[in-house]
């Protein structure tokens, strides 16, 4: 499966290494988010990696919501359980959980199917920044730390009306920012359809940390290094 570059097994266990992470997030979702780069100082695995993992292991549900609990460093070996309340998560060896999933509804194990559906939705949740946060923020009149972005992936969820569908899109229907203080919750609205109509509906939830006053210049300094790191990969990949 198109998933087995991004990660390997040992001992039961899954692990990612950083080049495993990066290559995800620049490859397969166009998240160039430096957090992601092998020698970030806070480097963490992209929540979509663990997203598209879970449903390789347990197939995609027509009803599904992640909570994504904790950031996973480099080769952290995890595993993978669907535990007897029906919950899956994602834990350590030492039982920290990072990722929590409810479930419900009809499952499919069709490869073609979950492959199709993930690299969907991974590429629209790679377009975060600046696609979807830089108007957001630039509303608001606030701004991340430029020095110390830090956008933590909340939650995700959506309901399916079939599973059927080998080429669905994705598309934005809503997005909002709120506002406490230094902390932003952002939520994404998404609609998914498919050659015959609608498919179903879906959300994301953002947090924004160390929010401070809009600044365009810094703004466009970072949205200028986002767009020379994407070249630089491409220009490699």
């Amino acid at each position: 499966m198109f998933l087995d570059e991004f990660h390997s097994v040992r001992d039961g266990r899954i692990c990612i290494s950083a080049d495993q992470a990066s290559h995800f997030a620049k490859g397969v979702a166009g998240d160039y988010n430096p957090i992601h780069n092998p020698d970030a100082r806070r480097f963490c695995v992209p929540g979509d990696l663990l997203f598209a993992l879970v449903l390789m292991r347990f197939g995609l549900s027509q009803r599904m919501v992640f909570h994504f609990r904790s950031m996973v460093g480099a080769g952290v070996p995890l595993a993978l359980s669907l535990d007897a309340d029906g919950l899956i998560r994602v834990t350590d060896e030492a039982g920290k959980l990072y990722l929590e999933v409810e479930r419900d509804g009809e499952i499919t194990h069709d490869e073609a199917v979950i492959e199709a559906f993930t690299r969907r939705y991974v590429a629209f949740s790679g377009k975060n920044f600046p696609h979807y946060l830089k108007p957001l923020m630039e509303a608001q009149g606030v701004m991340f730390n430029p020095q110390r972005p830090l956008v933590i992936y909340d939650s995700m969820g959506f309901e399916l009306e079939r599973l059927d569908v080998r080429e669905p899109s994705l598309a934005l229907s809503d997005s909002s920012l709120e506002v406490n203080g230094k902390r932003g919750d952002v939520r994404l609205e998404f609609a998914l359809s498919g050659a015959d109509g609608p498919l179903g509906r879906g959300s994301k939830k953002l947090v924004v940390s160390g929010l401070r006053d809009y600044d365009a210049e810094a703004m466009e300094a970072i949205v200028a290094e986002f767009y020379r790191l994407k070249g630089a990969y491409e220009g490699v990949a």
